[in-house]
């Protein structure tokens, strides 16, 4: 009989305790008492004035370089109806996010994934597959603690990148929603930062950093590009969400967010060394990078083991997992993704020894 007390390894969410919850009641309420008009109204496609100056500040870039979008995935469909045809080349990172390869597959771009090493996209794997003639629209790179390998783009790495996409005239599309989680090691400047020529595309969200529920998210790019896209937003839905992006706001002013986001770094922090411990303990076989932030491990469980098996096997042992074959365009069979940011670390052990249990049934 399936195990009914589940633990959770499959989501990419803060658990509830390490949510502001009193913070973002609060902000809510400052939101409405502050600017009622604004709030209570349609506003406009590019998103909360007060909100859109302040990424803009944070990001140091122009104002109209910025939009405010109903979460980064709706920040991503409107980059990718932007720039993404059918068989449009696209660079991916492999691993990458699934909802990604959703995106880019149902706009039917033709993918061309590149490996992700222990300190990000192998740069000379892409360089060999620019210099054999493939021309990309897009390339697609999540740079910090990467979904779903957890690893770190280089900065070395990060500024070879710009120069390549100079030399070969594509966009790199920057969806950095994991920036400032990091709760050790070094934190590399932005490639936005370092765009001289308009080549980058950034994205990021609050999900991360607040919560998911308030879905807001946005895109940093060239001027014309965004009023391009909010054209498209207008015609999509007149505009986002005005009352979660003014909560928002509130909640970066009143410095609720500095501290949401030490609490969360924190948590994540003793999450992490905490499943990294456990896999070295109850799966000595298993190979992963251990994060420096963000929400998610990718662990390799070794040849011969069937990740669909595993799953399965997990899931009547309690605890739920992500199928690696969910994040590539071929392979992964061997590998999982577990996101330790929704379970507590005194969870995680058991969570392990539970997957454990399901590796080895897997091999029966």
């Amino acid at each position: 009989m399936p195990n009914t007390d589940v633990i959770s390894f499959s989501r990419g969410a803060p658990s509830l305790d390490i949510v502001d919850t009193e913070g973002i009641k609060a902000a809510a309420a400052a939101a409405i008492d502050k600017d009622p008009a604004r709030v209570t109204g349609y506003g406009t496609s590019v998103g909360y004035p007060l909100l859109r100056e302040w990424i803009a500040a944070k990001h140091d870039v122009p104002v109209e370089s910025v939009l405010v979008t109903n979460g980064s995935m709706q920040a991503d469909a409107f980059l990718f109806d932007q720039l993404v045809e059918p068989d449009s080349p696209v660079i991916v990172e492999r691993p990458t996010y699934d909802r990604t390869l959703l995106g880019l597959r149902n706009r039917h771009g033709r993918l061309h994934p590149v490996t992700v090493q222990a300190d990000g996209l192998d740069v000379d794997e892409l360089e060999g597959l620019l210099k054999g003639g493939v021309r990309p629209t897009l390339a697609h790179i999540i740079p910090n603690f990467q979904n779903p390998a957890g690893v770190t783009l280089s900065g070395e790495k990060r500024a070879r990148l710009l120069a390549l996409a100079e030399e070969y005239d594509f966009t790199i599309f920057e969806d950095d929603p994991y920036l400032d989680i990091r709760f050790r090691g070094e934190q590399f400047p932005t490639m936005l930062s370092q765009d001289d020529s308009g080549r980058v595309v950034y994205a990021s969200s609050f999900s991360k950093t607040v919560c998911p529920g308030l879905r807001t998210g946005y895109l940093v790019g060239p001027p014309d590009l965004i009023k391009s896209i909010a054209t498209a937003a207008t015609n999509t839905y007149i505009a986002p969400n005005m009352f979660a992006e003014a909560t928002i706001y509130q909640f970066a002013a009143s410095g609720a967010l500095d501290r949401s986001i030490a609490t969360v770094k924190a948590a994540l922090e003793e999450r992490v060394d905490q499943l990294a411990a456990s896999l070295r303990a109850h799966l000595p076989d298993a190979e992963f990078v251990v994060p420096d932030g963000g929400y998610f491990l990718w662990v390799d469980l070794g040849e011969g083991v069937d990740c669909a098996k595993v799953s399965a096997a997990a899931a009547d042992e309690g605890v739920q997992v992500v199928k690696g074959t969910d994040f590539v365009v071929d392979g992964g069979e061997s590998c999982l993704r577990l996101a330790y940011s929704a379970v507590h670390a005194d969870r995680i052990d058991e969570g392990v020894r539970r997957l454990a249990k399901a590796v080895e049934a897997s091999r029966a």
